[in-house]
């Protein structure tokens, strides 16, 4: 039987690292992305290749390299993702347009790279990486909230566009896990004049607190392996802590006001 041939952009850390080696010891054939080979001289876990998805040229140079290496793309693990904190009143621009190239236009001009060949095979599985974040408007993360969102419902387009292609197409939405999102996540400066001064440094300690008190990465990485052994796997998946989980489902049953007192509570704002 033919090894299957996995793509997981983002897989040099963090998550998609912990999806890359969990699934290479299940015996699929593993191509973790980088932006930059040069970073990972000593990188074993899997094979690396190097891919911006903020460059669609990296893109589809690295896309046509692997077809014409193995011939397939199996699974495709739209992992690539950024975070930003910051009011949005004062959150440079700039930086919105960083943050939605990598989370939502990157995953999208990966996916279309990818998708004539899953045609051609007339099978495939693109797993999108979101975020149980991208559920709700959370206080000073309301950019990543949006990226996360918006590839939310891009997928729930696209699956009805793709549904007689042999291609399945969903989301995993992971809640906090201990990787390194932090320490790579872009703050917006909290100026002590700034009239969100007081609330956005409380909300950022909190914000900070659960990544570094996160579960295991390799939770999202069983959860992958699950979708992809499954015939006919569902439009979105949810891996988390049980409040993370249990909030999604307070927020279909309260009335919006409940609800949004409930964060304001959490973040003690």
């Amino acid at each position: 039987m033919r090894q299957k041939i996995v793509l997981i952009t983002g897989g040099s850390s963090g998550i998609g690292r912990s999806i890359g080696v969990y699934l290479q010891s299940k015996g699929y054939k593993v191509y973790g992305t980088t932006r930059n080979l040069k970073n990972y001289p000593g990188f074993t876990d899997f094979q690396l290749i190097e891919l911006d998805v903020t460059d669609n040229s990296s893109i589809v140079k690295a896309i046509n390299n692997l077809i014409a290496q193995e011939g397939f793309i199996d699974v495709l693990i739209n992992n690539a993702g950024v975070g930003i904190t910051g009011p949005i009143e004062e959150t440079p621009e700039v930086e919105i347009k960083k943050v939605f190239d990598t989370n939502f236009n990157g995953p999208i001009n990966v996916l279309r790279a990818v998708l004539p060949q899953m045609r051609e095979q007339n099978s495939g599985l693109i797993i999108n990486i979101t975020s149980i974040a991208g559920y709700m408007g959370l206080p000073y993360r309301g950019i990543y909230s949006a990226s996360k969102g918006a590839l939310e419902l891009l997928t729930e387009a696209l699956r009805m566009e793709t549904k007689d292609f042999g291609v399945k197409i969903v989301n995993l939405a992971p809640g906090d896990f201990a990787t390194n999102i932090a320490a790579g996540r872009y703050h917006a400066p909290a100026h002590e004049n700034s009239p969100y001064y007081k609330s956005y440094s409380k909300s950022l300690a909190i914000i900070d607190e659960h990544v570094n008190e996160g579960q295991d990465p390799v939770r999202v990485a069983e959860m992958v392996f699950k979708i992809i052994n499954t015939k006919n796997p569902k439009v979105h998946y949810k891996v988390g802590s049980p409040m993370q989980k249990f909030s999604l489902v307070l927020k279909k049953i309260l009335p919006d006001k409940v609800y949004e007192r409930l964060l304001l509570n959490h973040y003690k704002l």
